[in-house]
C-alpha cells in the first residue's frame, strides 16, 4: 500500500529533509519526488518517481527521457513532464557550462565531449561560437543560428561582432551534422574560408570549426584548414 508523503513523519518527508540537511542528503528517488510536488490518488510523489527511476539502470539515462515517455508515466501529466525536463536540462547545462570554464579549449575533443550530449537530441543543425581569451580560457558561449548551414543564414557579421562585445582573442565554431556523417560539406568549407579571412583581417581568427555527429566529429585545424 503506498504511503502518500504527507502521511510521513515531518523529519521524514522530503522538503523538510533538505531543509534542515540540504539537497546532497537526498536520495535520487527524493530529488525527483520533490520536482514532481504530488501524484496521483493512489501513488505519491515518491512512488511515481521510484517508478520512473526503476525504468532505467542509471540515473544518467534519464537525461534521455522524452515528453511522450513521460505523459504516458501513471502519475505524471503534462506540467510535472515539463518540469523535469526542464531540470534535466538545467542540470546538464550546469555540467557542462563547468566543463568548459575550467579548462583552456585547446583541442577540439573538449568541444566534442563538451556539446555530444545536446546535440544527440536535436534533429536540426545547430550553429555556436565559443569566444576564448588569448589563453583559449572560456569567455562566453553564444547559439547564432539554427537550421541548414548555408550562407544566408550564417552572417559573420553577428559572429565577429559578439567577439567584440566580449573582448575575445579568438572564436571556435561548432555545428552539427544530424545525419552523424561528420564530413566538411562544400558549405561547411566554403563559410569556414571566409570566417577565417575575415577573422585574419579583423585581428580575432578562427581557432578552429568542429562538425559533431553522432560519436564522432571533425575538426578544420586537426585537418590542417585553418
Amino acid at each position: 500500500m503506498s504511503v502518500m508523503i504527507k502521511e510521513l513523519p515531518k523529519e521524514e518527508r522530503p522538503r523538510e529533509r533538505l531543509l534542515k540537511y540540504g539537497t546532497s542528503v537526498l536520495s535520487n528517488e527524493e530529488l525527483l519526488a520533490l520536482i514532481i510536488k504530488s501524484g496521483s490518488r493512489k501513488k505519491s510523489a515518491k512512488d511515481v518517481a521510484q517508478e520512473l527511476l526503476k525504468a532505467y539502470d542509471n540515473v544518467q539515462d534519464i537525461r534521455t527521457i522524452s515528453y511522450e515517455q513521460l505523459v504516458r508515466k501513471d502519475g505524471i501529466g503534462d506540467s510535472k513532464a515539463c518540469s523535469i525536463l526542464a531540470a534535466i536540462e538545467l542540470g546538464e547545462r550546469l555540467h557542462q557550462s563547468v566543463i568548459l570554464e575550467k579548462k583552456r579549449i585547446n583541442q577540439a575533443e573538449i568541444v566534442f565531449e563538451y556539446y555530444k550530449s545536446y546535440f544527440s537530441k536535436t534533429s536540426q543543425e545547430h550553429f555556436y561560437c565559443i569566444y576564448v581569451d588569448s589563453q583559449k580560457r572560456f569567455i562566453k558561449e553564444s547559439l547564432l543560428f539554427v537550421g541548414t548551414l548555408n550562407q544566408s543564414l550564417v552572417h559573420p557579421r553577428e559572429i565577429f561582432k559578439e567577439a567584440y562585445l566580449v573582448e575575445a582573442s579568438g572564436i571556435i565554431c561548432i555545428h552539427n551534422h544530424p545525419s552523424g556523417v561528420v564530413t566538411p560539406s562544400r558549405e561547411d568549407i566554403h563559410l569556414t574560408n571566409r570566417l577565417k579571412e575575415i577573422g585574419l583581417l579583423l585581428g580575432i581568427p578562427i581557432l578552429d570549426h568542429v562538425i559533431i555527429g553522432h560519436d564522432n566529429y571533425y575538426s578544420f585545424f586537426e585537418d590542417d584548414r585553418l
